[in-house]
């Protein structure tokens, strides 16, 4: 996150902020949100969702945004994370790099594009949020390096709050009850009982812990690559649904859009990715080394 401070510090002191967000305007229009917001987008996929929160925390005074908007933001931030780790973890499962990135990319931005459709259709969430630790204009270099650092502090008590919250579920067996709720429904998708057990965790612990397991079974199982690339689609679409929907919530999105529709709209899309894996052949969604 450090590097991420003083990049962003860089682009505002040499006003390279405007072109940036020139560049990337047509992309935010469409979804209802400041060109600007783009800068928190790209930080989130190239660092992880901490990164985009410092972003957006430096940035945010001048651009603020209704919980509308704010939903919008983080469900792309949501869907396209951290991917310099999470796409390797996949590919080193034996998917291809290409796939998985158009589901996280470009599925995350159709989707934030049909919640926006959504939120302004009906005119719901359209009240200003404001957010902690944002940062004044015009400070001097020593005031913005303090500030900063009270941001990791806070950012780092945030993440340890997440781990004691999701030690404590996992302890009183609501993570468990969460599991064999979903249990059903991911098996409706035709995903493998060899690695269903699998999916479920990375789905409530997040797409690195679960793809790790997923390499770590399938050295040891017979597991076949639909099943893998079918587990490892599902996860980029959807995992860590308690610590990172908490985390977006907390930011003043609405439960509506982090957790609701976007269950909602990963499990039809995986319907569809189905359907597409079980035409096509393996070679054009996993390796040749996994093409069994």
């Amino acid at each position: 996150m450090i590097p991420v401070s003083i990049i962003i510090k860089i682009l505002q002191e040499t006003n390279a902020m405007p072109f940036i967000s020139q560049i990337f305007e047509p992309l935010m229009h469409p979804l209802g949100l400041p060109s600007e917001m783009s800068l928190v987008w790209v930080t989130s996929m190239l660092s992880n969702i901490y990164g985009g929160i410092l972003a957006l925390s430096s940035i945010y005074a001048n651009n603020p945004l209704t919980m509308a908007q704010m939903t919008t933001l983080t469900t792309l931030i949501l869907f396209a994370h951290t991917l310099l780790i999470e796409i390797p973890i996949c590919k080193k499962a034996g998917t291809k790099i290409l796939p998985i990135f158009l589901i996280r990319v470009v599925g995350g931005y159709v989707f934030a594009l049909i919640l926006n459709l959504i939120y302004s259709s009906l005119g719901v969430f359209q009240n200003q949020i404001a957010i902690p630790m944002l940062t004044p204009d015009n400070l001097s270099l020593g005031n913005w390096a303090l500030l900063e650092v009270r941001k990791y502090i806070i950012i780092a008590l945030i993440v340890l709050s997440l781990i004691i919250t999701l030690d404590i579920l996992e302890r009183i067996k609501v993570i468990s009850i969460i599991n064999k709720l979903l249990y059903p429904i991911i098996k409706l998708l035709g995903i493998s009982e060899k690695v269903l057990p699998l999916t479920l965790i990375g789905m409530t612990l997040g797409l690195a812990y679960g793809g790790g397991l997923i390499i770590t079974e399938s050295k040891q199982k017979d597991i076949s690559s639909k099943d893998i690339f079918l587990s490892l689609a599902l996860l980029s679409l959807f995992h860590s649904i308690i610590e990172d929907s908490l985390l977006m919530i907390g930011l003043g999105a609405s439960w509506t859009g982090i957790f609701l529709f976007r269950f909602v709209v990963s499990i039809l899309a995986m319907f569809v990715i189905v359907k597409l894996v079980n035409k096509l052949p393996v070679k054009y969604f996993m390796s040749t080394s996994r093409s069994k």
